[in-house]
């Protein structure tokens, strides 16, 4: 299959979205990564995104809509604590999951009886999604398992020959996936962290928390980003916590055994390491997640045998950062005092 490269012009978009209509997939950009979209109500073309991402059938996928008025055709109602939500929040990065009314076909739910939607705060996004007319299912335009797409060629890089086409957007800006936010009980649950935190939601809802079984790979997922591993580059991944000296011990204690060592850290404990690669992925919390799944993928271009990653703090967005990161790595290194 060719794989077309749209732009972002009217005509293209309009290409890009009778592509849709014809029951193909297309990646387009997002504010978060790029997204693998297909009509969310042709079955025979959401099999094609699992088919493509070679994803299990069990993780479910997103639906993404241009307009809050439209979030009310796919659901069976918006409780109360939702609609503060979805007010606040959306558009931008932040998926809602509410009970569904059987529109969306059920390989996309994964056959539960909910729904995870989301309004993209992107304008090549919102335009692309309202020129198909149709509610467009979306998980990150990459290989199911491997660093989510922030670029259009890391899209390509994964699944050229296997998509109709993607639409060239540029870098994405947050740069992890949406938070995503099970609302379909009396207290909003957060079951993915990003790039809006808990501290925020709270604000919002105060009695909303974080699901103490993020972690767990265990029974089936109610949102994507709950279960199977995820974000790994081809280079085992190790998570250091520990101060600049323990981390260069790491580092000289694998080169003695003829490993070649990439390193990816804060912008400042860069300048305090060598090694044989470097990715600095910027200073504060909102640098490093745009450019985290960027540093994972140079690295499959490198030589080298493994990654020694800095364990970043999990405040606000950091959690979402750490999240990403534990699901990428092989293993974690421990300081000991």
């Amino acid at each position: 299959m060719e794989t077309k490269m749209w732009k972002t012009d009217e005509q293209s978009i309009k290409e890009a979205a009778q592509s849709i209509l014809n029951g193909e997939v297309v990646a387009f950009p997002t504010e978060t990564v790029y997204g693998l979209g297909a009509d969310a109500t042709n079955e025979h073309a959401i099999a094609k995104i699992f088919q493509a991402k070679g994803r299990p059938a069990d993780n479910p996928l997103i639906v993404h809509v241009d307009a809050p008025s439209q979030i009310g055709r796919y659901v069976q109602e918006i409780p109360e604590a939702a609609q503060k939500l979805i007010d606040h929040f959306m558009p931008g990065p932040f998926t809602i999951i509410l009970k569904n009314n059987k529109e969306i076909t059920p390989l996309v739910t994964a056959g539960l009886d909910s729904v995870g939607i989301r309004i993209p705060n992107h304008p090549i996004a919102r335009a692309f999604i309202q020129a198909t007319g149709k509610p467009i299912a979306a998980p990150s335009a990459n290989l199911s398992g491997k660093p989510s797409p922030t670029k259009a060629n890391h899209v390509l890089e994964d699944l050229k020959g296997k998509i109709s086409g993607v639409i060239e957007g540029g870098a994405t800006g947050v740069g992890l996936e949406s938070t995503v936010v099970d609302a379909t009980g009396e207290i909003p649950i957060i079951l993915r962290p990003g790039n809006v935190t808990l501290e925020d939601i709270k604000k919002i809802v105060p009695s909303a928390r974080m699901n103490n079984a993020i972690q767990k790979q265990d029974n089936q997922p109610k949102s994507p980003g709950m279960k199977y591993n995820h974000y790994e580059p081809d280079a085992p991944l190790y998570v250091v916590h520990g101060d600049s000296d323990f981390f260069q011990k790491q580092i000289d204690l694998y080169r003695k055994k003829h490993y070649k060592v990439g390193v990816l850290a804060s912008d400042s404990l860069m300048d305090e390491l060598d090694a044989d690669q470097l990715f600095p992925c910027g200073e504060n919390d909102k640098e490093i997640a745009a450019k985290l799944y960027d540093g994972l993928r140079y690295f499959n271009h490198t030589n080298v045998d493994l990654i020694l990653a800095e364990a970043f703090s999990t405040d606000g967005v950091g959690q979402a950062i750490m999240n990403r990161l534990s699901k990428a790595a092989s293993d974690h290194l421990y300081q000991t005092k």
